[in-house]
């Protein structure tokens, strides 16, 4: 057999890097849901290693510590709303529009199946370390200054009521305790649930 036309040899180490991969992308996922469930907390090493159907040893190749996988989680969390606003953001629509989508995206963000990454985000982050923390309310701070903008908009244009320079915690506050309340299964969907906050906070 020529040896110039011989297939050239397979690089050794991709497939256990991906199954690596793989496992860590798994424990993160899984993680998040735990800690939703049990709470941060309550929730062990050996609980995350069984709900992902590994030994407990398999874990700290990829985390040296549950404080580690809690902020690969609420980073992760903080990715993925990011990215979601940014894409409503950069349609450039009017204000009162530009704020629809925002609350249903959000809405969506939080309470869809399967997102416990932002629920993680937003009950558990203080359970970082300061240095942790500074990393994600730097995160938290470029999420809220895309609703500042939209909101300044709506208040210079009248079409926000009584404007106030507590009106961003407010906000959020209403729509983030919709996760202590909300259920799937109680004949309201999330587009319902997004139309009627939409009503309340411009009272229209």
């Amino acid at each position: 057999m020529d040896a110039s036309n011989s297939p050239p040899p397979r690089k050794r180490g991709r497939p256990a890097q991906a199954a690596s991969d793989s496992l860590k992308v798994l424990l993160v996922a899984v993680s998040a849901r735990l800690f939703r469930e049990k709470g941060f907390d309550n929730t062990t090493v050996r609980d995350i290693a069984a709900a992902a159907g590994v030994q407990a040893g398999s874990w700290f190749y990829h985390f040296k510590s549950k404080q580690d996988i809690l902020q690969a989680v609420i980073e992760e969390g903080m990715q993925q709303a990011l990215a979601r606003i940014e894409e409503v953001a950069a349609l450039q629509l009017p204000p009162r529009e530009t704020l629809r989508r925002l609350v249903h995206t959000h809405l969506e963000t939080l309470l869809l199946p399967g997102q416990d990454f932002v629920y993680v985000m937003l009950y558990e982050w203080r359970a970082l370390d300061a240095q942790a923390q500074l990393r994600i309310v730097a995160a938290k701070d470029r999420y809220e200054a895309l609703w500042d903008a939209v909101l300044r908009e709506l208040q210079a244009s009248g079409e926000w009521p009584a404007p106030g320079k507590l009106d961003r915690l407010w906000l959020f506050g209403a729509l983030n305790w919709s996760a202590q309340w909300y259920r799937r299964d109680a004949g309201v969907s999330i587009d319902e649930l997004a139309e009627s906050a939409i009503r309340f906070l411009l009272r229209a």
